[in-house]
């Protein structure tokens, strides 16, 4: 792939991975031990990972069980987790925590759905951006060495190369809206 393409290109598979994880985020009817990779606990000070604290298991289907490396931190993780917007009240037996997953409701699952459209219509509209930028930077190509016909052809593979991105992000929406929808 030429160098001039190969910047852009990371910065569109950058932007579908954001996509992706952001996806992970995202709970299912089953537990899903990424829900919790946005919370963060005040580990002395510091807002740090519930991961690199604690011992993050899935039990059962619907069910995350989280062991702190550190017995005094369980109170700490139970705040983080009721501050967040997961929206899932956690237990604790004074050792580990247990969040369990109710089952999604019709609604909630139509409204996971519009949230999943969404986040997928951003990461177009990033790929978009990149798009516009990389033909940006080509249309001041001209003038220098590189002919009006290289410029073309830099676009037309650009072009590829968003419409794959793209379709990408289309695949992505339609199976996370298929996870979502299965009862």
């Amino acid at each position: 792939m030429d160098e001039r393409l190969q910047q852009y290109d990371t910065k569109m598979q950058k932007s579908f991975q954001n996509l992706l994880d952001e996806f992970g985020s995202i709970r299912a009817g089953r537990a899903n031990p990424h829900v919790l990779d946005k919370v963060r606990v005040d580990y002395y000070g510091t807002p740090t990972p519930i991961q690199q604290i604690a011992n993050v298991t899935v039990p059962e289907a619907r069910m995350l069980q989280i062991q702190p490396w550190e017995a005094s931190m369980v109170k700490d993780i139970e705040k983080a987790i009721l501050t967040s917007d997961l929206g899932i009240n956690p237990s604790n037996d004074g050792r580990l925590i247990r969040l369990v997953f109710p089952e999604l409701t019709e609604e909630r699952r139509k409204e996971l759905t519009k949230d999943v459209k969404k986040k997928g219509e951003n990461a177009k509209v990033a790929i978009r951006n990149i798009r516009r930028d990389a033909n940006d930077a080509f249309k001041k190509l001209k003038g220098s060495d590189v002919s009006e016909d290289e410029i073309k052809q830099l676009e037309d593979k650009m072009q590829k190369l968003t419409d794959k991105y793209i379709a990408e992000i289309d695949k992505a929406i339609d199976e996370k809206n298929k996870e979502l929808l299965t009862v």
